[in-house]
């Protein structure tokens, strides 16, 4: 018995695998690198003479191509030593049982008309019903707004999970998200499942039809507020941008008394609006989600946080023990500060209009380096929280052995001062320049891509939107690498060059439009006066520039956009060099024929 303790103690709870097809990767990439160089020598060899025409045409080409060169070498810091990993939840189950830590979940929102209240407590409602024991699970809603709106949604949501919970564990349903699973699945067949399944659905649809009508109205009546003392805190002078804090203890999970409909036990639930004055900068999200470490220490104190966005319902009920596989493996697990999982979307179109797939993103990119890019999970108790969004994020307590506890929280509070007591402000992109802040002082993360989907979120569906949305992300990331968190700067002897490099992908995303949209104008501009800037047809230096559209067709990064019909839908495919040179080279012929004439 004892032998196989040992042997089961000495099991890791996660296995990293690398990337088969590594060395063919390479050899290929370095044949583009010699066409890139190709180019490059081109180019400089064949510049018009001062006085000709085309020559600050050609040399804008070759700046424009000199980038996308330096652009691509970049992007190889993430894609030469790829690496997956995979959890074991069985055996973390085996070796700590009920031993499993306390986990504070995060859900933010900030405004009741961009994000429905009948959507946010359909993400909390998912993320009450883990499989993980129900007591160890504290549920903080942040509302950002501070709407009485959000907050009877809450309520409802309250007396809904009652029948909800068991229901899910009874049956083990998913997904979890009730509008998700009455979506997804029609009526059983099964008579005695028909019957839970029909009351349940009824109960959903008269709390979502109470909230609607409420919403609509955009106030609540009397005798609603009647029914809880936590309506007392909103009066005529409570608004968006100023009111004080509230927060109000829905469900006490430390009650034995608060149990479901089978007697179990229900995760707590807490409502949080932080306060906000016109005066103060509030800091957005980074400064609501340092408000929720505050609070959540002083009723729950979890030993890990786990942070999603509104409209990301948890779509696997065993994500959280997947994620602690790398958090308490024995052998490195202490090293780990946090775990990202990738941002999944449920409404995406056949064609992916806009691009939010992100497949290569997700599948290779952030493979390597485990960058903070997405949804994390961060370790360590009152240090941090977050899925970006989608960012999941777990925080560990650090154990301090023989200090009877008061070591831990010294501990930690030394950590958690150091890294500004949270999510870093001052940037809209908070979690990536967060998570590079904690990289640099020696922490390392994990990226986690399961093969089912942790989370599920809406992603933008009109133009307005997604263009909102990505001009957001990439100014906030070009604000991160020309700040002093720029990562050739502030990473510089803290993290490895690769991993530099591998930010900087994304945090160039902004720049790299200006060649692009040089490439797109400037060339037939010149076609037109019959100015060329491509080797004409049959000139062997063509062979340069197929090369050179095969290596931007099939390596460029932004290619991580591209949606379900890959590459061929690519934004970033300019135009075929080669196809244009043939092009070019007819239409200059019927240009001297017309002149002729």
């Amino acid at each position: 018995m004892g032998g196989d303790g040992g042997r089961e103690e000495a099991l890791s709870l996660f296995e990293t695998k690398e990337a088969r097809g590594r060395v063919a990767y390479k050899l290929f990439s370095s044949t583009i690198f010699m066409g890139i160089c190709l180019i490059w020598f081109y180019r400089l060899i064949n510049i018009p003479r001062s006085g000709e025409e085309g020559r600050w045409a050609w040399i804008g080409l070759f700046v424009a191509e000199f980038w996308f060169g330096l652009y691509w070498i970049i992007t190889q810091s993430v894609r030469w030593n790829v690496v997956y990993r995979y959890p074991f939840k069985e055996r973390l189950l085996h070796r700590y049982g009920d031993k499993l830590p306390r986990v504070d979940i995060f859900v933010c929102t900030a405004d009741h008309i961009m994000e429905p209240p009948t959507l946010v407590i359909n993400t909390v409602l998912s993320v009450m019903s883990y499989n993980y024991p129900p007591e160890k699970i504290s549920v903080y809603l942040s509302d950002d707004e501070g709407s009485e709106l959000t907050f009877y949604a809450l309520l409802e949501a309250s007396n809904f999970s009652k029948h909800w919970i068991p229901f899910c564990k009874k049956f083990m349903m998913e997904p979890r998200s009730p509008a998700a699973y009455f979506a997804q699945h029609t009526e059983p067949h099964d008579t005695k499942y028909a019957q839970e399944w029909l009351s349940i659905k009824k109960l959903y649809e008269s709390m979502k039809n109470r909230i609607d009508s409420v919403v609509e109205m955009g106030c609540i009546s009397k005798e609603m507020r009647d029914q809880h003392k936590g309506f007392l805190e909103w009066n005529s002078k409570v608004t968006k941008w100023d009111h004080q804090s509230i927060v109000q203890i829905i469900i006490d999970g430390r009650n034995t008394a608060a149990v479901d409909n089978d007697g179990c036990r229900l995760p707590t639930l807490v409502y949080v609006a932080r306060e906000k004055r016109p005066q103060w900068p509030h800091n957005f999200k980074a400064g609501a989600m340092n408000a929720l470490i505050r609070v959540s220490s002083e009723i729950s104190n979890g030993a890990i946080i786990l942070n999603v966005d509104c409209d990301m319902y948890s779509n696997n009920p065993d994500a959280i023990q997947e994620a602690l596989c790398f958090f308490m493996d024995e052998e490195r697990g202490h090293e780990i500060s946090y775990v990202q999982f990738p941002q999944n979307f449920c409404n995406i179109t056949e064609n992916d209009v806009y691009s939010n797939a992100t497949v290569v993103f997700n599948k290779v990119i952030v493979h390597k380096h485990d960058l903070r890019l997405c949804f994390f999970v961060f370790k360590n108790t009152k240090l941090f929280m977050g899925t970006d969004i989608c960012f999941l994020m777990l925080v560990m307590k650090i154990e301090v052995p023989g200090i009877d506890g008061y070591g831990t929280v010294f501990y930690l509070m030394i950590i958690f001062m150091d890294l500004q007591k949270g999510l870093i402000y001052g940037c809209s992109v908070e979690d990536v320049i967060t998570g590079l802040a904690i990289q640099c002082r020696g922490w390392k993360s994990v990226w986690y891509n399961p093969g089912k989907e942790a989370f599920l979120g809406v992603a933008p569906t009109t133009l307005d939107q997604a263009l909102i949305q990505y001009m957001r992300w990439s100014e906030g990331m070009f604000q991160i690498f020309l700040s002093k968190y720029c990562p050739f700067l502030y990473g510089h002897g803290k993290i490895k060059l690769a991993a530099q490099m591998g930010y900087c992908v994304y945090l160039l995303w902004a720049p790299i439009s200006l060649p692009t949209l040089y490439y797109v104008i400037v060339p037939p501009l010149c076609l037109l006066r019959g100015i060329p800037l491509f080797p004409e047809n049959g000139d062997k230096k063509r062979l340069h520039f197929f090369i050179r559209q095969s290596y931007w067709d099939v390596t460029n990064p932004n290619s991580s956009r591209v949606g379900s019909q890959g590459l061929q839908n690519s934004p970033c495919r300019v135009f075929n060099v080669t196809a244009f040179s043939n092009f070019e080279s007819k239409t200059l012929v019927k240009l001297k024929q017309f002149h002729t004439n």
